[in-house]
């Protein structure tokens, strides 16, 4: 009886060995793919975060030596810092909120069955598709031009005035420009989102008798949470490294009213040729891309409870 008691634990040991050993081998085959992703993204950081540390200047390599934290000191110090993060957060706020609207709109347009829909889905992410410096050239030129721009000229044969819309509102014009590249995107996402909707929800609200707002609010919009969640990050990542548009429409002009901390970073490495307060320049951006994230994300998921909460 001894013999047989032990033979099915034998079973089980050996059972119970084979998990882990196929563990181990994934873990085995991951290690490749782990070390080429650290590699990849963390070596960079450990050389910026050199960089910031020294005053190496392209100019002057023969006085490079060891500062310490005073290239982080001269970002606070700098008296148009305050100017370069206001600017850099009105424009990345104003492209996430606007870019949100409007895809929301487009996409709620385009989940429903009209003739055409393909046609009207394919030209609507045509704008994402284009690149950059491309699109502020065609904006500066075909539509802002005081001269000969659509938008100066329908105005003018409508009796109103002839704006040069660059020099005089380059916040708006550069927001426009981004916004319009965006939409797309924020589009698609939220598309993928409204397309996984269960119908079911949709219907049996109607037949109790709710209104769109309604629907809209208490199922729709709880339901994409997710969806909005990850087109906010994306897009913030995105944005805070605009740098093709300003360059081309303003460079960053007029005096320093459109200079965002991604394009002052550029300016003190390309132009300034100081790499070492660039880098710490760099690092602050990550810090500042993070924090703006989580305000995005805490604000859309204390809506999203509230609007269940009302539900």
């Amino acid at each position: 009886m001894s013999t047989l008691q032990a033979q099915p634990s034998t079973r089980l040991t050996a059972g119970a060995e084979s998990p882990p050993k196929k563990a181990n081998a994934r873990q085995f085959l991951l290690r490749p793919a782990i070390i080429y992703l650290i590699v990849l993204t963390q070596l960079p950081l450990v050389f910026v975060l050199t960089y910031s540390l020294s005053n190496w200047n392209l100019l002057r390599p023969d006085r490079t030596r060891f500062v310490g934290l005073q290239n982080y000191g001269d970002f606070f110090t700098n008296p148009d810092m305050l100017t370069i993060l206001r600017n850099t957060l009105v424009f990345s706020t104003s492209v996430v909120i606007f870019s949100l609207v409007f895809g929301m709109l487009l996409a709620l347009m385009l989940n429903r069955q009209f003739v055409g829909r393909g046609i009207a889905r394919t030209l609507l992410i045509t704008p994402f598709l284009i690149m950059p410096t491309v699109s502020a050239v065609m904006w500066k030129n075909m539509l802002f031009n005081p001269s000969f721009g659509l938008i100066s000229t329908t105005l003018v044969s409508f009796g109103g005035p002839r704006i040069d819309w660059i020099n005089t509102y380059p916040m708006f014009s550069i927001v426009a420009i981004v916004v319009w590249e965006w939409t797309p995107f924020m589009m698609l996402i939220l598309l993928a989102g409204l397309q996984s909707l269960p119908q079911e929800y949709v219907e049996a609200a109607q037949i109790d008798g709710a209104g769109r707002g309604q629907i809209f609010l208490n199922i729709i919009l709880p339901h994409l949470r997710r969806y909005i969640e990850i087109g906010v990050l994306l897009e913030v990542l995105f944005v805070l490294n605009i740098f093709g548009e300003i360059f081309v429409t303003t460079t960053g002009g007029p005096a320093i009213d459109t200079t965002t901390l991604g394009f002052d970073i550029y300016k003190e490495a390309f132009l300034r040729w100081n790499i070492g307060r660039s880098s710490a320049y760099g690092v602050f951006a990550v810090i500042l891309a993070n924090i703006v994230t989580l305000i995005f994300l805490r604000v859309i998921r204390n809506g999203s409870q509230k609007s269940r909460g009302a539900a």
